[in-house]
């Protein structure tokens, strides 16, 4: 009975039934020292042992046996659990089983790879990717293969390693291709493949594979169709076409049906929002129409990342129309959150930040934070949000560069002329 591996066991016990920390600590313990006995911080009494095993309908031998939990039957007890309790539970599954079989354990680490991503816990989800493509390896399956590096492509673009995700992407779509993996597959490769060329601002690439993705989805209306559209406007946008760009995102916003998947159905909307936001000029009306639409959402589909993602599009809508202060307020609450945006996004917060210190006068500090910007997008090879960054800090210096004074000497000359003298 070594710690943290009881502690492990005795959280998995205790979610397999049901149980929440203070249920199962009952009237003979305190939820504080339950907690500490399942981090590993504490090592349980004999008291402590007989009246845990109590709660949870075993004997003590069988709470502190050290043998592996099945991955089968956990697999089983996560079917209808939510989230986070599916998460916590395989996550301790996997962390002591051992000989199980390697399907089982990769689907149990697929599962626990998109728990992590939703929690943006990005080196916890890379550790499960990895792992889940050296698997894929040992099981000679092509297919899981490829559906890990492409996960795994998406997970490095969030934490902004641009070339790397490129690598991987490409190494995923090759994959696919050389062992004509089934459509499905080849558009989850390619959605991956798409945005981290774009990212790297290699558009005519990312341009003809989402002429391929296209086609793949046609005919489709589920999440991988909408993810399809939404990722082939993000190209038509950046590409300098954006009727294209709100022609693809509307169909998506229109076809998609909540029901089978309402975050996806509210974050087409904020796209579209971003979408209204960039166009010239700016469409904020239609952006402060999508922010309705998404706010009143939130009660049956918010969720932490989707709220931080509300308030983020919420300040540039602000900018957009000219309520700085708003804005300000509107980024203090993002400061008090812990932070669940990808990396693009907070990069494009922190220029939103710059920008207001333009606006206060604090010209010196906005410019060389405009810099840093762009220059730590350039280092991560992400090209196309430097592009962004280094053309607002041109317009920002251009519109601070004093205008020469009018040659007045000249100019009566000028006008006397033009008057015939």
């Amino acid at each position: 009975m070594e710690q943290p591996a009881f502690g492990r066991r005795l959280r998995q016990l205790r979610i397999e039934r049901g149980l929440t920390q203070g249920a199962l600590a009952g009237d003979g313990m305190s939820t504080g020292y339950l907690s500490r006995l399942e981090s590993g911080a504490r090592q349980p009494t004999e008291r402590a042992l007989a009246h845990l095993a109590s709660q949870l309908g075993v004997s003590t031998e069988e709470l502190v046996e050290s043998t592996a939990s099945s991955l089968a039957r956990s697999l089983t007890i996560a079917t209808g659990l939510g989230a986070d309790e599916t998460g916590e539970l395989l996550s301790g599954a996997l962390a002591t089983a051992g000989g199980e079989d390697p399907l089982l354990r990769w689907q149990a680490l697929w599962q626990v790879a998109d728990w992590r991503r939703q929690r943006k816990e990005y080196a916890e989800q890379r550790a499960c990717l990895d792992e889940l493509t050296t698997l894929s390896d040992q099981l000679g399956l092509p297919e899981l293969r490829a559906r890990a590096l492409a996960e795994l492509a998406r997970c490095l673009r969030s934490t902004g390693e641009v070339p790397a995700a490129v690598d991987t992407a490409l190494t995923a779509h090759q994959l696919a291709k050389d062992n004509a993996l089934a459509p499905y597959v080849m558009a989850n490769v390619l959605l991956a493949v798409v945005s981290v060329l774009a990212e790297a601002d290699r558009l005519p690439e990312a341009s003809r594979h989402t002429d391929e993705l296209l086609s793949l989805v046609e005919g489709r209306s589920d999440p991988l169709w909408a993810e399809a559209l939404w990722t082939a406007a993000n190209i038509r946008l950046r590409q300098g076409e954006p009727a294209a760009a709100a022609e693809l995102l509307g169909e998506a916003v229109r076809g998609f049906d909540g029901r089978d998947n309402p975050t996806l159905w509210t974050r087409l909307r904020i796209s579209a929002a971003r979408l209204n936001l960039q166009t010239t000029p700016p469409d904020t009306e239609a952006a402060h129409r999508r922010v309705e639409e998404v706010q009143a959402s939130l009660p049956l589909t918010g969720t932490p990342t989707i709220e931080q993602e509300l308030l983020f599009l919420r300040a540039h809508l602000a900018m957009h129309t000219g309520h700085p202060t708003e804005a300000r307020t509107l980024l203090d609450q993002l400061d008090s959150l812990d932070p669940l945006l990808p990396y693009q996004d907070r990069i494009q917060l922190d220029v939103l930040r710059n920008r207001l210190l333009l606006l206060d006068g604090a010209r010196d500090e906005a410019v060389t934070g405009l810099r840093g910007l762009a220059e730590q997008a350039q280092n991560n090879g992400n090209m196309a949000l430097a592009a962004e960054i280094w053309r607002l800090l041109a317009e920002s210096l251009a519109q601070d560069t004093p205008r020469p004074a009018p040659r007045v000497g000249l100019d009566r000359t000028r006008s006397a002329n033009r008057r015939g003298f």
